[in-house]
Protein backbone atom coordinates (compact mmCIF):
# COMPACT_ATOMS: atom_id res chain seq x y z
CA UNK A 1 0.00 0.00 0.00
CA UNK A 2 1.40 3.45 -0.94
CA UNK A 3 2.05 6.27 1.55
CA UNK A 4 -0.83 8.24 0.05
CA UNK A 5 -3.22 5.35 0.61
CA UNK A 6 -1.98 4.89 4.21
CA UNK A 7 -2.49 8.59 4.95
CA UNK A 8 -5.98 8.47 3.43
CA UNK A 9 -6.95 5.42 5.51
CA UNK A 10 -5.59 7.05 8.67
CA UNK A 11 -7.50 10.26 8.09
CA UNK A 12 -10.76 8.34 7.55
CA UNK A 13 -10.17 6.26 10.68
CA UNK A 14 -9.77 9.28 12.97
CA UNK A 15 -12.58 11.47 11.65
CA UNK A 16 -14.44 12.98 14.63
CA UNK A 17 -18.21 13.09 14.08
CA UNK A 18 -19.80 16.51 14.35
CA UNK A 19 -22.66 16.48 16.86
CA UNK A 20 -25.06 19.39 16.48
CA UNK A 21 -26.53 20.64 19.74
CA UNK A 22 -27.94 24.00 18.65
CA UNK A 23 -31.68 24.39 18.22
CA UNK A 24 -33.08 24.01 14.73
CA UNK A 25 -33.46 27.27 12.80
CA UNK A 26 -36.99 28.46 11.90
CA UNK A 27 -36.59 27.48 8.23
CA UNK A 28 -35.78 23.91 9.27
CA UNK A 29 -38.67 23.98 11.75
CA UNK A 30 -41.03 24.90 8.91
CA UNK A 31 -39.81 21.92 6.87
CA UNK A 32 -40.36 19.62 9.86
CA UNK A 33 -43.88 20.96 10.43
CA UNK A 34 -44.68 20.32 6.77
CA UNK A 35 -43.42 16.73 7.01
CA UNK A 36 -45.27 16.04 10.25
CA UNK A 37 -48.45 17.45 8.73
CA UNK A 38 -48.21 14.93 5.90
CA UNK A 39 -47.66 12.10 8.39
CA UNK A 40 -50.65 13.19 10.49
CA UNK A 41 -52.86 13.40 7.40
CA UNK A 42 -51.97 9.79 6.55
CA UNK A 43 -52.95 8.37 9.94
CA UNK A 44 -55.98 6.10 9.90
CA UNK A 45 -59.29 7.42 11.19
CA UNK A 46 -59.24 5.03 14.15
CA UNK A 47 -55.69 6.05 15.12
CA UNK A 48 -56.48 9.76 14.99
CA UNK A 49 -59.67 9.19 16.98
CA UNK A 50 -57.92 7.21 19.73
CA UNK A 51 -55.09 9.75 19.98
CA UNK A 52 -57.65 12.56 20.08
CA UNK A 53 -59.46 11.02 23.04
CA UNK A 54 -56.11 10.91 24.85
CA UNK A 55 -55.53 14.59 24.08
CA UNK A 56 -58.93 15.49 25.54
CA UNK A 57 -58.08 13.56 28.69
CA UNK A 58 -54.66 15.22 28.95
CA UNK A 59 -56.11 18.71 28.54
CA UNK A 60 -58.72 18.01 31.22
CA UNK A 61 -56.04 16.75 33.61
CA UNK A 62 -53.98 19.89 33.06
CA UNK A 63 -57.03 22.10 33.58
CA UNK A 64 -57.95 20.29 36.78
CA UNK A 65 -54.40 20.67 38.09
CA UNK A 66 -54.50 24.38 37.27
CA UNK A 67 -57.75 24.74 39.21
CA UNK A 68 -56.34 22.77 42.13
CA UNK A 69 -53.20 24.86 42.64
CA UNK A 70 -55.08 28.18 42.52
CA UNK A 71 -58.44 27.47 44.14
CA UNK A 72 -57.61 28.84 47.62
CA UNK A 73 -55.74 31.95 46.43
CA UNK A 74 -57.24 35.20 47.70
CA UNK A 75 -54.45 37.65 46.79
CA UNK A 76 -51.57 38.11 44.34
CA UNK A 77 -53.89 37.46 41.41
CA UNK A 78 -51.22 37.74 38.70
CA UNK A 79 -48.75 35.46 40.45
CA UNK A 80 -51.41 32.82 41.04
CA UNK A 81 -52.51 32.99 37.41
CA UNK A 82 -48.93 32.31 36.33
CA UNK A 83 -48.71 29.37 38.75
CA UNK A 84 -51.95 27.96 37.36
CA UNK A 85 -50.67 28.42 33.81
CA UNK A 86 -47.42 26.64 34.59
CA UNK A 87 -49.40 23.75 36.09
CA UNK A 88 -51.56 23.52 32.97
CA UNK A 89 -48.42 23.03 30.86
CA UNK A 90 -48.64 19.41 32.02
CA UNK A 91 -51.37 18.91 29.40
CA UNK A 92 -49.26 20.00 26.43
CA UNK A 93 -46.21 18.13 27.72
CA UNK A 94 -48.26 14.92 27.78
CA UNK A 95 -49.63 15.60 24.30
CA UNK A 96 -46.27 16.39 22.71
CA UNK A 97 -44.07 13.86 24.52
CA UNK A 98 -46.49 10.95 25.05
CA UNK A 99 -48.24 11.54 21.73
CA UNK A 100 -51.83 12.67 21.13
CA UNK A 101 -53.89 14.58 18.57
CA UNK A 102 -55.07 18.00 19.79
CA UNK A 103 -57.61 19.89 17.67
CA UNK A 104 -56.08 23.28 18.36
CA UNK A 105 -52.47 22.21 17.86
CA UNK A 106 -53.35 20.41 14.63
CA UNK A 107 -54.19 23.77 13.07
CA UNK A 108 -50.46 23.82 12.22
CA UNK A 109 -51.20 21.09 9.65
CA UNK A 110 -52.51 23.98 7.57
CA UNK A 111 -48.87 24.64 6.63
CA UNK A 112 -48.79 21.28 4.82
CA UNK A 113 -52.04 22.15 3.05
CA UNK A 114 -50.81 25.59 2.03
CA UNK A 115 -47.61 24.00 0.73
CA UNK A 116 -49.80 21.61 -1.34
CA UNK A 117 -48.44 18.52 0.38
CA UNK A 118 -51.90 17.38 1.52
CA UNK A 119 -55.43 18.07 0.32
CA UNK A 120 -58.02 20.24 2.01
CA UNK A 121 -60.04 17.10 2.61
CA UNK A 122 -57.12 15.50 4.48
CA UNK A 123 -56.75 18.61 6.65
CA UNK A 124 -60.47 18.91 7.40
CA UNK A 125 -60.71 15.19 8.19
CA UNK A 126 -57.96 15.43 10.79
CA UNK A 127 -59.48 18.49 12.44
CA UNK A 128 -63.00 17.05 12.58
CA UNK A 129 -61.89 13.72 14.04
CA UNK A 130 -59.59 15.48 16.51
CA UNK A 131 -62.42 17.76 17.64
CA UNK A 132 -64.82 14.87 18.25
CA UNK A 133 -62.18 12.77 20.02
CA UNK A 134 -61.06 15.68 22.20
CA UNK A 135 -64.68 16.31 23.21
CA UNK A 136 -65.19 12.67 24.20
CA UNK A 137 -61.93 12.59 26.16
CA UNK A 138 -62.76 15.80 28.03
CA UNK A 139 -66.28 14.61 28.90
CA UNK A 140 -64.85 11.30 30.09
CA UNK A 141 -62.74 13.20 32.62
CA UNK A 142 -65.87 15.02 33.83
CA UNK A 143 -67.24 11.62 34.87
CA UNK A 144 -64.01 10.38 36.46
CA UNK A 145 -63.22 13.56 38.36
CA UNK A 146 -66.80 13.88 39.58
CA UNK A 147 -66.72 10.32 40.91
CA UNK A 148 -63.34 10.97 42.55
CA UNK A 149 -64.93 13.80 44.61
CA UNK A 150 -61.72 15.79 44.24
CA UNK A 151 -63.93 18.83 43.75
CA UNK A 152 -64.82 18.57 47.47
CA UNK A 153 -61.28 19.59 48.49
CA UNK A 154 -60.94 22.53 50.91
CA UNK A 155 -64.55 22.34 52.05
CA UNK A 156 -65.83 22.37 48.45
CA UNK A 157 -63.85 25.49 47.49
CA UNK A 158 -62.31 23.64 44.55
CA UNK A 159 -65.78 22.83 43.24
CA UNK A 160 -66.80 26.44 43.77
CA UNK A 161 -63.76 27.62 41.79
CA UNK A 162 -64.70 25.35 38.87
CA UNK A 163 -68.34 26.49 38.83
CA UNK A 164 -67.45 30.18 38.97
CA UNK A 165 -64.82 29.83 36.24
CA UNK A 166 -67.31 27.99 34.02
CA UNK A 167 -69.98 30.62 34.70
CA UNK A 168 -67.62 33.42 33.70
CA UNK A 169 -66.94 31.69 30.38
CA UNK A 170 -70.58 31.20 29.36
CA UNK A 171 -71.31 34.88 30.04
CA UNK A 172 -68.65 36.28 27.72
CA UNK A 173 -69.86 38.22 24.69
CA UNK A 174 -69.29 36.68 21.25
CA UNK A 175 -66.57 39.18 20.35
CA UNK A 176 -64.68 38.73 23.62
CA UNK A 177 -64.86 34.91 23.45
CA UNK A 178 -63.73 34.98 19.80
CA UNK A 179 -60.82 37.32 20.46
CA UNK A 180 -59.65 35.33 23.47
CA UNK A 181 -59.90 32.20 21.33
CA UNK A 182 -57.70 33.79 18.65
CA UNK A 183 -55.02 34.75 21.16
CA UNK A 184 -55.21 31.38 22.91
CA UNK A 185 -54.55 29.22 19.89
CA UNK A 186 -51.91 31.57 18.56
CA UNK A 187 -50.01 30.78 21.77
CA UNK A 188 -50.79 27.03 21.63
CA UNK A 189 -49.50 26.80 18.06
CA UNK A 190 -46.49 28.95 18.91
CA UNK A 191 -45.65 26.57 21.74
CA UNK A 192 -45.88 23.56 19.44
CA UNK A 193 -43.98 25.44 16.72
CA UNK A 194 -41.17 26.09 19.19
CA UNK A 195 -41.07 22.36 20.01
CA UNK A 196 -39.85 21.74 16.47
CA UNK A 197 -36.71 23.70 17.31
CA UNK A 198 -35.76 21.24 20.06
CA UNK A 199 -33.49 18.21 19.83
CA UNK A 200 -34.54 16.60 23.13
CA UNK A 201 -37.64 16.18 25.26
CA UNK A 202 -36.25 18.69 27.74
CA UNK A 203 -35.93 21.25 24.93
CA UNK A 204 -39.57 20.69 24.02
CA UNK A 205 -40.81 20.98 27.61
CA UNK A 206 -38.98 24.27 28.11
CA UNK A 207 -40.25 25.55 24.76
CA UNK A 208 -43.84 24.85 25.80
CA UNK A 209 -43.62 26.37 29.27
CA UNK A 210 -43.97 30.10 28.63
CA UNK A 211 -46.46 30.24 25.74
CA UNK A 212 -48.80 27.81 27.51
CA UNK A 213 -48.37 29.52 30.88
CA UNK A 214 -49.21 32.82 29.19
CA UNK A 215 -52.49 31.66 27.64
CA UNK A 216 -53.85 30.41 30.97
CA UNK A 217 -52.49 33.31 33.02
CA UNK A 218 -54.09 35.81 30.63
CA UNK A 219 -57.46 34.05 30.70
CA UNK A 220 -57.60 33.23 26.99
CA UNK A 221 -60.16 30.72 25.69
CA UNK A 222 -59.21 27.17 24.67
CA UNK A 223 -62.12 25.15 23.28
CA UNK A 224 -60.86 21.78 24.57
CA UNK A 225 -60.30 23.16 28.08
CA UNK A 226 -63.87 24.42 27.96
CA UNK A 227 -65.10 20.99 26.85
CA UNK A 228 -64.12 19.81 30.32
CA UNK A 229 -64.43 22.91 32.51
CA UNK A 230 -67.91 24.07 31.55
CA UNK A 231 -69.63 20.65 31.66
CA UNK A 232 -67.86 20.05 34.99
CA UNK A 233 -69.26 23.34 36.25
CA UNK A 234 -72.74 22.43 35.00
CA UNK A 235 -72.63 19.14 36.91
CA UNK A 236 -71.31 20.72 40.11
CA UNK A 237 -73.78 23.62 40.19
CA UNK A 238 -76.40 21.12 41.29
CA UNK A 239 -74.48 20.23 44.44
CA UNK A 240 -75.73 22.07 47.52
CA UNK A 241 -72.34 21.97 49.28
CA UNK A 242 -70.64 23.58 46.27
CA UNK A 243 -73.34 26.26 46.13
CA UNK A 244 -72.82 26.96 49.83
CA UNK A 245 -69.08 27.35 49.22
CA UNK A 246 -69.81 29.79 46.38
CA UNK A 247 -71.96 31.92 48.70
CA UNK A 248 -69.10 32.07 51.21
CA UNK A 249 -66.70 33.22 48.48
CA UNK A 250 -68.77 35.87 46.70
CA UNK A 251 -72.39 35.65 47.81
CA UNK A 252 -75.22 34.24 45.71
CA UNK A 253 -74.15 33.81 42.08
CA UNK A 254 -76.40 33.98 39.02
CA UNK A 255 -75.83 30.62 37.33
CA UNK A 256 -78.85 30.78 35.03
CA UNK A 257 -76.77 30.74 31.82
CA UNK A 258 -74.57 27.87 32.97
CA UNK A 259 -76.36 25.36 30.73
CA UNK A 260 -75.07 22.79 28.25
CA UNK A 261 -76.78 23.91 25.06
CA UNK A 262 -77.33 27.67 25.21
CA UNK A 263 -74.60 28.65 27.64
CA UNK A 264 -71.86 26.22 26.63
CA UNK A 265 -72.45 25.14 23.02
CA UNK A 266 -73.87 28.40 21.63
CA UNK A 267 -72.53 31.24 23.77
CA UNK A 268 -69.04 29.84 24.38
CA UNK A 269 -67.99 26.94 22.17
CA UNK A 270 -68.99 28.43 18.81
CA UNK A 271 -67.05 31.73 19.13
CA UNK A 272 -64.10 30.06 20.87
CA UNK A 273 -63.72 27.37 18.19
CA UNK A 274 -63.88 30.01 15.46
CA UNK A 275 -61.28 32.08 17.30
CA UNK A 276 -59.03 29.08 17.86
CA UNK A 277 -59.17 28.22 14.15
CA UNK A 278 -58.35 31.79 13.13
CA UNK A 279 -55.47 32.10 15.59
CA UNK A 280 -53.90 28.77 14.66
CA UNK A 281 -54.48 28.64 10.91
CA UNK A 282 -54.16 32.30 9.92
CA UNK A 283 -51.92 33.94 12.51
CA UNK A 284 -49.40 31.13 12.99
CA UNK A 285 -49.60 28.49 10.23
CA UNK A 286 -50.40 31.07 7.55
CA UNK A 287 -47.72 33.53 8.58
CA UNK A 288 -44.94 30.94 8.87
CA UNK A 289 -45.99 29.32 5.59
CA UNK A 290 -45.74 32.73 3.91
CA UNK A 291 -42.29 33.38 5.37
CA UNK A 292 -40.66 29.98 4.84
CA UNK A 293 -42.69 27.69 2.55
CA UNK A 294 -44.44 29.84 -0.03
CA UNK A 295 -43.33 29.38 -3.66
CA UNK A 296 -40.87 32.10 -4.61
CA UNK A 297 -39.60 33.24 -7.98
CA UNK A 298 -36.04 34.36 -8.40
CA UNK A 299 -35.68 37.64 -10.26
Amino acid sequence: MSDAQNNSASSQEYVVPVIEIDAYAPAKMADKVGQVGVAKARLSTLTVFALSILAGVFIALGAQLSMLVTHTATSNFGVNQVIGGAAFTLALVLIVIAGAELFTGNCLIAMSFMARKITGRDFARNLIISFIGNFIGALTLVLWIYNSKQWAFSNYLLGAKIVLAANDKVNLSFSVAFTRGVLCNALVCLGIWLCYSGRSNLDKILALLWPITCLIACGFEHCVVNMWLIPMGIVLKGNSSVLAAIEKVQGKADLSNLTFFNGFMIDNLVPVVLGNLFGGIILIAGVYWFIYLRPSKKI
